[in-house]
């Protein structure tokens, strides 16, 4: 950190002393002139080293700026919900630091549920705000692959099933954070969308998924969010790898929607010289573990992008032209968040970012279930309250991948719901079962020691013991952010709880009527007790106040309108990629061995489509556990009948469609109102339904509002993969309207010309 001190100390310096001597600062210096200008003019005060030198990682998180030039070093930091602890220049270790921790923010799973544009905003606020007091200058994320399976162990980093509802929740997200000149890295671009094989799997999609299903959301970062930089993934793409791809990249991203800003490889995701200078890659990172060990002086000047390049330059077999965009496009950047002298100083860990995150774990955590209304809790009838499962204990912010985090603090369940309940009600904890008892990543150590040597059986007797003495049980349990769970790096190894949970669940749903489920994931999870337990919550990985917003949800001081944002299946093999694409990849490849280095790549066929999620369900009458958009409420909810401000409309015409929903409970809530989008006749395979609008509406017991969500031929259209253009036919369509993918309250007819 003292080099980028230096180096904005030196920017400083210079500016002062041309004012003092009343002389005409040099043009990239001069805050007057346009940034297009500054920036030609820095360009051609480097020499060619200084360009090569800034397209490639000098230590683990950070890439060099000009020092002679006073242009500093950019700083990089994992990760989409929480800024990562500082580790060594050149390894994974930690820096031993006393001044990195932060707040850990919901997931994007959470982020997502709750349905709320501004909500997204808020999030990224915060997050960019402890970004920037970090001296950060890029922070790696948001996530926004698709949940293409429920086995994908990174699942909860991304925003869902839909691309829509991604590209709507991500756009707010990164103008939030790169409001305190902290660029966005959006991540990861494009079709890594499960983690075994990640590094060795060559992705088949046709054209027609790729653009409808999972190139949106980095669609919408780029052509509405103006993300600052892309982060590209580690999976081949028409056999060559997503980080120097030439159809991803330059046709693509850079020529069909015109992004100017940089892209940043994921760290160790190059490893082809030629391929990264032509095929659209800006900045490299982590192409080796660290910079000591590589036989030479400086392990980074022999990156793909560094010597080797310099060398293909000076002997003639390369140009400039490549270089000079790269570099173009990393002073631009420079000039958003390094040089930005006017970006707001950010902090760190203030009420206002407890607040958020409370705030969106409350609106995230999505109620699945409420049979009997066991919740919220009835304080006049709550005198014991039994809460069993090692996730009421057990740290969930160390751990998961990259985006682990050390922590000002983290309240857990258990915690949270004796805070609220404490004083009103004897509130005990039984175990139930022991899991992961770690709690150590990447030199972060949580502090807890799980250690339980008791049986499974003890455990059980304690448990249901407890449950049959209390008045309330709630149960909780789930995933958590171990290896092969919801963790980078690999996949879950089955779709059922894991731990012997089931059998704890089914013991205490007989023990006792009022018992609630709160499962913390970022998965779905097969659920076989699910006609015998009454009340179920999602609540998600919720970060430093976690145990806050689930107390808050159980005690009814907030009211839940999470909405799910993807399909909770019956059993795996009623999703469509298990069912009809290739996962983890091809058979007979698998059996063959494929897939352990990058020289034998293994095919994954998504020959699914794009009848991903609700998409396949719905479409195939294949009845979920929960669908994609749906979330109960304390309260109840009434929708009128749809209207359309016109029954016919043309190519270049918006359609308004307005439909009226009441409160009719007794407690204030929120709805979310959705409108999906049914294509009655085509000339090529549609889904039934397909979100193309959505608007979260709060409204007091009694209260009444019309919501109105307005469409173009945009939200009619599919991508003709043979033209290469989106279509929208003329026929009739069907606005579908209600609160879940399977809850349709309204529907209206329309024709387009």
């Amino acid at each position: 950190m003292l080099k980028k001190t230096a180096i904005a100390g030196l920017f400083t310096l210079i500016s002062a002393y041309s004012m003092a001597q009343n002389t005409t600062l040099p043009i990239y210096l001069d805050e007057s002139k346009p940034v297009e200008q500054r920036v030609q003019d820095a360009l051609s005060r480097m020499t060619l080293e200084e360009k090569v030198a800034m397209l490639h990682a000098q230590s683990k998180f950070s890439s060099p700026g000009v020092p002679r030039l006073g242009i500093p070093e950019f700083w990089t930091t994992d990760g989409p919900h929480g800024v990562r602890p500082e580790v060594m220049w050149d390894e994974w270790n930690q820096a031993g630091w006393t001044n990195d921790s932060v707040i850990a923010y919901p997931a994007l799973t959470a982020l997502s549920a709750t349905w709320n544009k501004k909500m997204s905003w808020n999030y990224g606020k915060a997050l960019g705000e402890e970004a920037r007091y970090r001296k950060k200058d890029i922070l790696l994320g948001p996530g926004v692959n698709i949940y293409r399976t429920p086995l994908n162990g990174r699942n909860f980093e991304y925003m869902g099933e839909d691309p829509y509802l991604t590209s709507k929740m991500v756009v707010p997200y990164i103008k939030g954070v790169q409001s305190n000149g902290v660029a966005t890295s959006v991540k990861h671009y494009a079709l890594n969308n499960q983690e075994m094989f990640r590094h060795t799997s060559n992705v088949i999609v046709d054209d027609r998924t790729l653009y409808e299903i999972y190139l949106p959301p980095f669609k919408a970062a780029v052509t509405e969010g103006n993300s600052w930089t892309i982060m590209g993934a580690y999976d081949m793409y028409k056999g060559q790898y997503a980080s120097q791809n030439q159809y991803l990249l330059n046709d693509i991203l850079k020529k069909e929607w015109g992004y100017k800003g940089v892209v940043v490889s994921d760290w160790g995701a190059v490893n082809n010289t030629e391929q990264a200078i032509h095929n659209g890659l800006d900045l490299e990172f982590g192409s080796w573990t660290n910079g000591l060990s590589a036989g030479t002086k400086n392990a980074y000047d022999n990156y793909y992008l560094a010597k080797p390049y310099l060398d293909l330059i000076k002997s003639g077999k390369v140009g400039t032209k490549e270089l000079d965009d790269k570099v173009t496009r990393l002073l631009n950047l420079a000039y958003k968040t390094t040089m930005n002298t006017k970006k707001p100083f950010g902090n760190v860990a203030s009420e206002e970012h407890k607040a958020v995150a409370k705030e969106i774990g409350e609106e995230g955590i999505v109620l699945l279930k409420n049979q009997g209304n066991v919740l919220p809790i009835d304080l006049n009838k709550a005198k014991r309250i039994a809460v069993i499962g090692e996730n009421a204990i057990k740290i969930m912010t160390v751990g998961g991948g990259s985006s682990s985090l050390k922590v000002k603090y983290e309240t857990l369940p258990l915690d949270g719901i004796k805070s609220r309940f404490g004083k009103q009600a004897d509130v005990k904890f039984a175990r139930g079962y022991v899991g992961d008892i770690g709690g150590e990543y990447n030199g972060v150590q949580s502090g807890q020691d799980l250690k339980d040597e008791r049986s499974a059986d003890i455990l059980l007797k304690e448990a249901v013991d407890l449950a049959k003495n209390s008045d309330y049980v709630i149960f909780v349990g789930g995933l958590n952010k171990s290896d092969f769970q919801d963790s980078e790096g690999n996949d879950r190894k089955s779709y059922g709880l894991p731990y012997n949970q089931d059998n704890v669940i089914a013991a205490l749903a007989k023990a006792h009527k009022n018992f609630a489920v709160v499962l913390v994931s970022g998965n779905a999870v097969a659920m076989p007790w699910i006609k015998d337990v009454p009340t179920v919550l999602q609540s998600w990985y919720l970060g430093s106040e976690a145990g806050n917003s689930i107390a808050s949800i159980l005690a009814g001081d907030a009211n839940p309108s999470g909405k799910l944002p993807f399909t909770f299946p019956v059993k795996l093999e009623d999703n469509s990629a298990h069912q009809l694409g290739e996962y983890p990849g091809n058979k007979e490849e698998l059996a063959a061995g494929k897939g352990k280095d990058q020289k034998n790549p293994i095919n994954i066929k998504y020959n699914e489509g794009i009848f991903v999620g609700y998409r396949w369900h719905d479409t195939q009458k294949i009845k979920p556990l929960f669908s994609f958009g749906h979330g109960l409420s304390y309260t109840t909810f009434k929708f009128g009948k749809a209207k359309a401000d016109k029954t016919t409309i043309s190519q270049n015409d918006t359609i308004t469609f307005t439909v009226n929903i009441k409160n009719t409970g007794k407690k204030a809530g929120a709805e979310v109102v959705q409108l999906y989008i049914n294509d009655i006749k085509s000339s090529v395979p549609r889904p039934s339904k397909e979100l193309k609008g959505f608007e979260k509406v709060f409204l007091n017991p009694d209260e009444e509002k019309e919501v109105s969500i307005t469409i173009d031929k945009t939200a009619l259209s599919f991508f003709d993969a043979e033209k290469h253009e989106w279509v929208a036919e003329s026929g009739d369509f069907e606005a579908l309207i209600g609160n879940s993918s399977d809850a349709i309250k309204t529907k209206v007819k329309f024709t387009l010309k």
